[in-house]
Parts: C-alpha cells; sequence; structure tokens
C-alpha cells in the first residue's frame, strides 16, 4: 500500500487546514474585485457612460477569469514537474502582490486611461496565478487522504471559495460600517485590497509548513514522474476525450451554478431590486454561513453514493427552479417593485431601428435616439421592461399600465440642451412610474429577510451540491503523473470562462432585453448541457486508485 492516506488523524488535519486556510486567503483576494465592482466602476471607467462602465468593470472582473485556464496549463505544468507544494507557494505570492497593488493603484481621474489598464493587468495576474492554485490544493489533499474519504477530505478545499468570498463581504462591511458610505465610496473601499497584505504573510507561513504529497514524492522517486505533462494531458486523445468530459459533463455547470448561487445573486439584489449594499451582503453572508457545511455533507456524501449523482441532480434542481426562485427573490426583496411591474408593466414600443444596444467601449457615443434615451434611464432605474416594435421611424413611447409617456429624439441637439430634455423627459417618466408605485430604491424596512435568506440558502444549496463532489471526482479522473496538469484544465475553463464570464454576459443579456430575468438562460442553458453530457458519457470514478 502507499503512503498516500497514511498518518494520524492529526498530520491529515493538519494537511487540510494549511492547504485549506491558504486558498480561503486566495479568494478572498480574487473576490474582493467582484464584491466591489461599483466602486471600481466610479473610480476606473468613470470615463464612459454609467451602462458601459459597468460593463467594463464586470469584463475587468472577468479578465481574471478569461486566463485562468492559461494559469493552469503553466502552474499545471510546473506542479507535475516540480512538486505541488512548491507551485501553490508561487501561485499565492503572486496573487497576495497584484491584490495589495490594486489598492494603490491611482484612479481614472488622476492617471486617465492608464488607471483601468493597470487594473486589468492586476486582474491578469491574479487569474493566472489562481489558475494554479486549485489544482495544486486539491490534487495536494487527495493525494494525502485515505481511502474511502477522498470525498470528505476535498471537500474541504471546495468551502474555501465561500469562505474566501464570506471573509470578503466581512471584511467589506466591517471597513463600510466604521467608515461611513460616503468616506468608503471615496477612499475606504482600497482598505480590504491593502489588508491583503497581511493574510499574504500568514498564508505563506502556513504553507511553508507543509510537506510534499506523498504520491508526487513516490513517484520522483521511482522515476515515474511525467517529462512532457502538457503532451500527455492534451496531445493524446485517451486523457484528451477525459479532459473534454470534465468540461462538458461537470466543470462547465459546476461553475455557472456557483456564480449565479453566490455572485449573481448579490449582484441581482444590488443591481436589479435596488437592495442597499450593506443590507444585500449581510444576508448574502448568511447564507453563506448556512450552507456552507453542507459542502462536507456532500462531499462524505459522494463517498457513499459516487459524485455523479450529487453533481448532476444539483445541476437538474438549478435547471428547474431558477426563474421561480429568483422572481420569488424579487417579491422578497422589493415587495413595492414585483407589485408595481405585476400591476403597471412597463413596455417600450418603438421602431426597432431606433434602438442601439448601449455598449460604448470608447466612451465617445452619445445615446440619443428616442429609444435610446428611454431604454437607458429604465435600465439605470432598474425598472424590468418588454420591448414591443413600432412602425418605421415612429418616435418611442413608454407605457406604464395605462399610461404613455412618449420618449424624445435628441439627435442633432447641442449637448447642452440634450441634457436639459433628457432631465426634463427623465422627471416626466419618474413622476409616472412614482405614480404607479415604482420605488427608486427597496424599502429596507419591507425587505422579508427570512425569505431573502432563505432563498438564497437555497441556491447556495445547489452550489454545494455541484461543488461540494468536484475535486474528488475530477482526482479520480486522471493518473498521478499528469493529474495536476490534466484536472487544472477543465476546471479552469469550466469555472474561468463559463462561470466568470457569467455576470457580464447575463447583465448584457438584460440591458439588452430589459428583462431581468432575461440573464438567468445563460446558467440553465450550460447546466443543462452538463446534464445532458453527465447522465449519458461520464463514467463514475468513485474509489479509483489514484497512485498510479
Amino acid at each position: 500500500m502507499s503512503d498516500a492516506g497514511q498518518g494520524s488523524g492529526r498530520q491529515h488535519a493538519t494537511v487540510i487546514g494549511a492547504a485549506s486556510a491558504g486558498t480561503v486567503f486566495e479568494w478572498y483576494d480574487f473576490y474582493l474585485y467582484g464584491s466591489l465592482a461599483g466602486f471600481i466602476t466610479q473610480h476606473f471607467f468613470s470615463g464612459v457612460n454609467e451602462t458601459t462602465g459597468y460593463i467594463f468593470a464586470l469584463l475587468a472582473f472577468a479578465a481574471g477569469f478569461a486566463v485562468r485556464p492559461f494559469g493552469a496549463l503553466v502552474f499545471g505544468r510546473l506542479g507535475d514537474l516540480w512538486g505541488r507544494k512548491n507551485t501553490f507557494l508561487v501561485t499565492m505570492l503572486l496573487m497576495g502582490l497584484s491584490t495589495f497593488v490594486v489598492g494603490l493603484l491611482p484612479s481614472y481621474a488622476q492617471i486617465g486611461v492608464a488607471a483601468p489598464i493597470l487594473l486589468i493587468v492586476m486582474r491578469l495576474i491574479q487569474g493566472l496565478a489562481l489558475g494554479g492554485e486549485y489544482g495544486g490544493a486539491a490534487t495536494y489533499v487527495a493525494e494525502h487522504a485515505p481511502p474511502g474519504r477522498r470525498g470528505l477530505y476535498t471537500s474541504f478545499i471546495q468551502t474555501t471559495a465561500t469562505l474566501g468570498l464570506f471573509l470578503s463581504l466581512i471584511v467589506i462591511l466591517l471597513v463600510r460600517s466604521n467608515l461611513g458610505e460616503e468616506a468608503f465610496r471615496e477612499w475606504g473601499w482600497r482598505i480590504p485590497f491593502l489588508v491583503s497584505i497581511i493574510l499574504l504573510g500568514l498564508s505563506l507561513w502556513i504553507r511553508l509548513r507543509l510537506n510534499e504529497s506523498p504520491v508526487f514524492r513516490r513517484m520522483v522517486e521511482e522515476g515515474k514522474a511525467s517529462k512532457k505533462p502538457l503532451t500527455e494531458s492534451f496531445a493524446r486523445w485517451p486523457n484528451l476525450k477525459l479532459v473534454l468530459l470534465a468540461l462538458a459533463g461537470l466543470t462547465a455547470g459546476q461553475a455557472v451554478i456557483w456564480y449565479t448561487g453566490q455572485f449573481y445573486a448579490l449582484f441581482f439584489l444590488e443591481r436589479m431590486l435596488k437592495v442597499d449594499g450593506s443590507l444585500a451582503n449581510t444576508l448574502v453572508a448568511i447564507a453563506l454561513i448556512l450552507g456552507t457545511p453542507f459542502f462536507i455533507v456532500f462531499g462524505w456524501l459522494s463517498d457513499k453514493i459516487g459524485r455523479k449523482p450529487i453533481i448532476l441532480l444539483g445541476c437538474l434542481l438549478a435547471v428547474l427552479t431558477y426563474f421561480p426562485l429568483f422572481k420569488t427573490l424579487t417579491a422578497a426583496a422589493n415587495p413595492q417593485l414585483a407589485a408595481a411591474a405585476e400591476r403597471a408593466p412597463v413596455t417600450v414600443i418603438a421602431d426597432p431601428a431606433d434602438c442601439a444596444f448601449q455598449f460604448d467601449p470608447i466612451g465617445r457615443q452619445t445615446f440619443a435616439s428616442s429609444c435610446d434615451v428611454a431604454k437607458s434611464h429604465l435600465a439605470s432605474a432598474g425598472v424590468s421592461y418588454e420591448s414591443r416594435p413600432a412602425p418605421a421611424g415612429s418616435q418611442a413611447v413608454v407605457q406604464v399600465g395605462q399610461v404613455a409617456v412618449p420618449s424624445f429624439d435628441g439627435r442633432g441637439l447641442p449637448k447642452a440642451e440634450f441634457d436639459a430634455a433628457k432631465k426634463e423627459w427623465q422627471g416626466q417618466i419618474g413622476t409616472v412610474l412614482a405614480a404607479a408605485g415604482y420605488p427608486e430604491k427597496a424599502d429596507p424596512a419591507q425587505v422579508n429577510r427570512p425569505l431573502v435568506v432563505g432563498v438564497l440558502f437555497v441556491l447556495m444549496l445547489y452550489v454545494t451540491m455541484v461543488y461540494g463532489p468536484i475535486a474528488a471526482a475530477l482526482v479520480e479522473m486522471f493518473p498521478a503523473r499528469i493529474r495536476y496538469t490534466s484536472m487544472s484544465l477543465p476546471y479552469h475553463v469550466g469555472n474561468g470562462w463559463f462561470g466568470g464570464f457569467l455576470p457580464p454576459t447575463a447583465f448584457a443579456m438584460v440591458a439588452a432585453t430589459g428583462n431581468i430575468y432575461f440573464g438567468l438562460w445563460y446558467p440553465i442553458v450550460i447546466a443543462a448541457v452538463t446534464l445532458v453530457v453527465g447522465l449519458f458519457f461520464l463514467k463514475e470514478m468513485r474509489g479509483a486508485n489514484i497512485d498510479a
């Protein structure tokens, strides 16, 4: 028998605790950006219109995810050549330093376009580092786990992303409550980034106490380590087929469910439902606390009944219930908005040729047609609407219930006249919306906190079902000599591309259609694909020999 899985319970606890603690801090660093996207928009993308700025902020968030597969290739190869421990020490150092630098970057007002460029560079470094982190930590813990407990042991690694997000929310809430909203908006948002330098020092100290994985040590001693892990992983069809199945049948669906349940839900509360940021963060944090133990529960259960049934059941539940859950969330978090949308639905009646997709990458375009004026205001006000075509050349009309408010065509007007006309029109439509019961913000006194937390908890439960067993499932699919490389790529393509691009993609879908629920089609379709591929093509690997 190999020495993987041998040793005392105390040694196993040390391995799990050290690997998990370091990974928590890396996720804390990575998710600070997502939690503070609104503030980052103000400081780094202030040179463009509001809708473009927010999409840019989300794209900069996604940039870190875009390069994660490349980090998986670089650091996965190093992990199979150089060792699991050494590799994730390097990734941690890169992550911590780049996060700290974000807290020091000058704003757009200070250095212009160089500000968002530097910000995106830091995000790219973070993404590369995180691309090498997860595979190392999951492989390291799995290779120490005793037979029959692999799902349980690796499930602790699965909690780290949620705990990192939770830690970032707690730090933000503490800083926000102590500084006040105005100071936090101006400069206090930088403090959570700067605090990461302390966490970096602590994380490095914890990780330096670890020994190398016993499976890797034995491979090196026996001369069985891979000389060309990239070639073996991706240039040979038997292993490449496993990589593609892991992506389509496991990680793509897992990723979109994770980001819907933990990030998109927070974004939806703040951006769509206009819930106060501190309250939204608090409610999400409560749901995270309640849901996090279920990572362990489903990891343990996967040792009993298999990884595949639990992951695919989570995908099925998400596909079937996302729409009703988010509609319930609307009714619970902003009942005035839900009631107004039911009583007096909003429709934009306009010539389709008059309507543009309002994304302006260089910040030079003015969306001044009657359709664009109407839709941009409704989108920024968080009002869901339907679009109905009108005859060519006609002026757009916003219908709120039975009340019709004509828009205006600002093309050709001098800027001062356009701004004045737009302000006057926004006052008119604002009066009509207010009369119909549409609130500017969610009333904290009317938020049904238990029901909001209940919905968030259900979304979180789906996350734990798909994510709790995923590390064990991936580790068991690939041979030891190329495991770090092979499992890292499908994981980070799934989570980096399918998951990481969920917020900007879903928001763009909402902005294009006016329907606040339309963005949910993105995770639903991908989860459905994973359900089908996993059900018919993926083999259950529970209990496989991972020493070979």
